[in-house]
This record gives structure tokens, sequence and C-alpha cells, in this order.
């Protein structure tokens, strides 16, 4: 827990971050490719490959031409595999079939850059938030490369790579875990420095915030799942009003059962009672402490129920994920609104969340089911946010109830300014990023569906018609192939046998191969004739689904590249976002000092929440999810 008496909150401050980080990401929709020089991890086998820039604007490409639209070249790779790409530099003197060579930027390059912009960003935050800025940035630094070797170590070939990509690596067998499984390796080894090498962990304190870095990263995500929810907006309004009807549930069934069961059973007092069903129930640590606050309880209470609540994240993150790959990965949807109902931090939820969707998928993709990349996380998300988005509510309510039925001071009252007091500022950025997103996406969107599905169409037609045009010409094809070959051979034995006798062999096959071909040129007249009149109705007719399905993709190009443009700006953002979440997975491992919360005494606490969330909050939340859930499945990529 960090005392910020100096500055802003860390709620804000992961707002303002994360909307920085946001806006220069838009700059793709004006032609500036602001922040395509972070680093993407991709999986790998051979080191030198696995790191390069986001955008191709950064990278080096080297091959051949194949074809020049305008300012667009399109570029035939060593390995066969062909990429298009954007040049400022006029075209005129390139043409098809000559080699073309970019040199781009280094991967490690691009990693050293990442880790100069993160660190400047973070050390002006942590300068808002009244921080020691020497020592975050000092902290920062090391969570950044030990982290980032986590993050990339996940992303090994026999640790990520899925079957179906197997083949593509040349090896024999892989986990399947995905490169999400750089999170885990990365809370494993934040687990191992909090809990053994508690000097350096004490070194790296102030830069340990893994609340700041998740909601930082939660508001970047917006963007990403706004453009989600553009691409599938029926289903992205499903999820969300689903989402709200699941909190509800939650609300009213969790905090009241475990308030109950920490009273009567456990024998705590109101003051620990509130807090404690708040931190086990409904958000975890923002909810522990916005209910003591509201409550006016000490300020020991919601940080030892918090150290619970990030203890049984991270047991939960571990485990929950592998249990919803197992036995509900025919029910992604319903996998994703678990994450969110029973992990209890914005970061374990989240994260949680993300490891889902990427062991769900690779399962999925063993039966052959490609669900799209996304959709569990923004489940999860979805959940999460609508939690947090009650909870400034929530701590009104029992403010009030503390003033006006328990403490009754005289004079004093509730106002409703307690609800902005409470209420989580981060979830402002989310809503932001989101909501700008889908506004510009969503009409282009809209424009490309029934064009989309037009094109479609026609492009069946043009196939039929093809294939319908090929089997016409064959039988003329066939024909004219043989008796080409037929006279190939009357003239091989023409010349072996100049005056064959008659009656003999060779003057008998001489007069059958003549035959054959008689035959087959009374065959190809009628041959030809269906041929030609097969082109006569066809080829005007493919030649007219071209024309139309041209023109069709002409009247969408400024809608895909709105959406291109979007795609490119989420995917820059999401460099952020993925080193967001590492950090926080790194660092909830290091706040997470078993010893030290035991020897303050928080036995009791801990079988209050033990009892609660394996005893019903686990399964009620599953309930929950499969009640509002059951049926909703993800998009299926193409």
């Amino acid at each position: 827990m960090h005392e910020n008496v100096k500055g802003i909150s860390e709620d804000w401050m992961a707002l303002w971050l994360g909307l920085f980080i946001f806006i220069l990401s838009l700059g793709t929709f004006g032609g500036m490719d602001i922040l395509g020089w972070g680093v993407n991890t991709a999986v790998w086998t051979d080191p030198a490959k696995a790191m390069s820039p986001v955008s191709k604007t950064y990278q080096g490409l080297k091959g051949e031409i194949t074809k020049i639209d305008g300012q667009k070249l399109t570029i035939k790779k060593a390995d066969g595999k062909e990429d298009t790409i954007t040049i400022k530099e006029g075209t005129a003197a390139l043409k098809v079939g000559d080699k073309y060579e970019k040199t781009g930027l280094s991967g490690l390059a691009s990693l050293l850059f990442t880790y100069l912009a993160m660190l400047v960003i973070m050390g002006a935050g942590a300068k808002f938030i009244g921080a020691d800025v020497k020592k975050f940035a000092l902290g920062f630094t090391a969570i950044f490369w030990i982290s980032y070797a986590c993050w990339f170590a996940g992303n090994y070939a026999y640790i990520a790579a899925t079957k179906d990509k197997l083949a593509a690596f040349k090896i024999p067998w892989s986990l399947s875990l995905t490169g999400e499984s750089g999170f885990i390796l990365a809370l494993l080894a934040g687990l191992v420095m909090g809990n053994f090498f508690p000097k350096i962990s004490d070194k790296l304190k102030e830069a340990s915030r893994p609340e700041l870095y998740i909601k930082t990263a939660i508001v970047i995500m917006g963007a990403g799942l706004g453009l989600k929810a553009a691409e599938s907006f029926s289903l992205a309004t499903n999820i969300m009003f689903r989402g709200m009807c699941a909190i509800v549930e939650a609300y009213l069934i969790y905090w009241a059962v475990v308030y109950y069961m920490a009273r009567k059973y456990f024998k705590f007092s109101r003051e620990w009672a509130a807090p404690l069903a708040s931190g086990i129930s409904i958000c975890g640590v923002s909810a522990a402490i916005a209910t003591g606050g509201a409550i006016r309880a000490r300020p020991v209470i919601p940080i030892m129920v918090s150290s619970l609540v990030v203890i049984f994240a991270v047991v939960e993150m571990i485990i929950l994920p592998f249990a919803a790959q197992t036995f509900l990965w025919r029910e992604p949807l319903v996998a994703g609104a678990w994450m969110g109902l029973a992990v209890k931090t914005d970061g374990g939820a989240v994260a949680s969340g993300a490891i889902t969707d990427a062991l769900i998928r690779a399962k999925s993709l063993e039966a052959g089911i490609n669900y799209q990349e996304g959709w569990i996380t923004m489940t999860a998300t979805t959940v999460k946010m609508f939690i947090d988005i009650f909870i400034g509510v929530w701590a009104f309510i029992l403010a009030y109830i503390w003033c006006a039925k328990i403490e009754c001071k005289p004079g004093e009252k509730v106002g409703a300014g307690e609800i902005w007091n409470r209420f989580p500022k981060f979830v402002i950025g989310y809503v932001v990023t989101f909501f700008l997103l889908l506004f510009i996406c969503w009409p282009a969107a809209k424009a490309i569906s029934p064009v989309d599905k037009q094109i479609k169409s026609v492009t069946k037609e043009i196939a039929a018609s093809e294939k319908q045009l090929a089997s016409a010409t064959a039988a003329q094809t066939v024909l004219q192939a043989k008796i080409a070959a037929a006279k190939d051979k009357v003239k091989t034995l023409t010349a072996q046998n100049k005056k064959p006798k008659a009656n003999s062999p060779a003057a008998a096959e001489l007069k059958a191969w003549k035959k054959e071909i008689a035959a087959s040129e009374k065959q190809l007249a009628p041959a030809a004739k269906a041929s030609q009149a097969a082109q006569a109705e066809l080829q005007p007719k493919i030649a007219a689904a071209k024309g139309k399905m041209k023109s069709l993709g002409d009247s969408i190009k400024a809608p895909k590249a709105t959406m291109a443009a979007a795609g490119t700006a989420t995917g820059e953002g999401n460099v952020f976002r993925v080193m967001f979440f590492v950090f926080t997975f790194f660092t909830i491992g290091i706040v997470s000092n078993f010893k030290k919360l035991w020897e303050e005494g928080i036995g009791r606490l801990m079988v209050v929440y033990v009892v609660a969330l394996f005893g019903f909050i686990i399964w009620v939340g599953l309930f929950i999810s499969w009640l509002f859930f059951h049926g909703v499945m993800p998009p299926l990529v193409g």
C-alpha cells in the first residue's frame, strides 16, 4: 500500500497515463505513426527473430515487388510470404520484378525505445503522485527488464506455440500455453523475489504498484475493446447488458452472505466485517479501502483485508484459468465472466481473463474452432468494470447506513459527493477510450458489413461461373489433347514403317490410330461449339461480376481505411497494455509477502476468506456466469 500525501491518487494518475498513450496511438488516423517503434514479441525458436517494431513503418523489409498500386507495394519475401507496405517516395521508377529493400529498426532498438519511453512516462507519473522519482526510476528499471525477460521466455515456442503452429516452428511438441504464459512466469518471479529476497523487494517498493499498472492498462485496453464492439456491435451490447445484470446479482448475494458469516460465525465486529465482506465479495483492494473510508474504519483494517485479497488473487490467477480451459472451453464467455466475478483484484481479474482467453482459444483450435482473440478478456473486463463502477454507490450506501443507523452522530450527514469520492476514476478513462473508438469505428463497420456480404456473394458467383466454364471447355481440351497425342503416334509409326505391309501389325495399329483421330475430330466440332457458347455466356457474366466486386470494394475504401487505422492504433497501444499487464503480475508477486502477513496476525481473516471464497463465492460466481452467458459465443476468425 502506498500513501500519496503530496500528489494525486494512483487512480487519477492511471486515467491520465492511459489517456496520454491512447491519444498518441490515434496519430494513425492522421497518417502519423507515433508509437509504431514499440516492441512486439512473437512466439520464437530463434531469439534473434522474436522482437520487432509493432508497425510495418519501422520494420525492415527485403524481397521482390509483385504488385504496385499507387503508393502501395506488395513484396514477396524470401520465405514466400507477401507483405504490403505504403511508401512515401514515388513509385514511378519501380516495376514488378524489381528487388526492394528497406532498412528498419532492430528488435533490440525497439525494446530499448520502449523502455526509455515508459521510463519517461512513468517517471512523470511518479512525480505527480508524490513518489520519490529517483527511487521509482531505479525500481521501475529493474521491474521492466525482469518482467520483459519473463514475457520473452513465455513466448518460447515449446511453451507458447499452439498445436496448429508446430509444423511452422518445426518442433514436435509444445505446452500450448500461448505467449500469455509470460504472465505466469512474471508472477512466479515476483513471488520468489517478494518472499525469498525481501531486501531486494524493499528496494523496488517505490515502483511496485500493481494497481497503478493494471488500471493504466485497462484504460488503454478500452480502445481495443471498443474496436471489437464496433465490429460485432450486437454481441458487445449483449455482453454489457448481461454483465450489468450479473453484477446486480453478485452485489445482492455476495456481500450480504460474507458479512453475515463474518459477524455470526467468526464474531468479527462491524468495523472488521464490512471491509472484509466488500474485499472478499466485491472488488478486493478498491472495495475494502472504499468501505473502510465510508464507515470510518481504522486504517489497518482495509490494509489487512487488501493484503489478503492480493494473496488469494495470486492463487486464483494460477488455478482458475486452467480450470476454465478444462471445464468451460465450450462456453468461453461463461469462463470470461467467471474470471470477472471470482478474481477480486482489477489486475487479477483482467489478467486472468487474458490468460483464459489464450488458453481456451488454444484448446478450441485443437477441436477446429478458431475464436477471435479478445472477447473472453472483454467479458471479464466488462464484468469487472461494472463492479468498479458501483463501488462508489455501494460506499455511499454503507456510509449512509453507518451514519444514519449505526453510529448516528448528531449533525453528521452523508452527501452525494461521497459517491464521487469513492468512484474509481480510471473507469472514466476506460469508458472514454472504449466509446471513442466505438464512435469512430461503428459507422465504418456498419458501412463495410453489408458490402462485405455482397462481395462474398459475388465471389461465390464468380467461382461457380469459372467452375462451370472450366467444365464446359474441359471436353474440348481433352479431345484436342487426345487428337494431338494420336497424331504424334501416327507420325512415329509412319517414320518407323514407311511402307507397312497390308494386314501387318504395324498397318493395323496405324489404321486404328487414324480411326481414333477421325472419331475424336468428329466429337471435337460439337464440343468446340458448346465451349464457345459457354464462353460467350459465362465470360461476360464473370467480367461483370468482377467489375461489380471492384466497384463494391471501391465503395468501402474509406471505411476500410478507418478500420485499418483503428487496428493499427489499438495494436500499437496494445504493446504498452501488455507491458503494464506483465508489470502487474510481477509486482503482485513482489508485494505478496506471505511470512510478513502471517506475523501480523492475519490468520483468522484468512480462514474467513478461504471459507467464503472457495466455499461459495467461486461457485455462485460460476452459476451467475452460466446463467447470463450460457450459449453466448464469441465470433469466429473470418
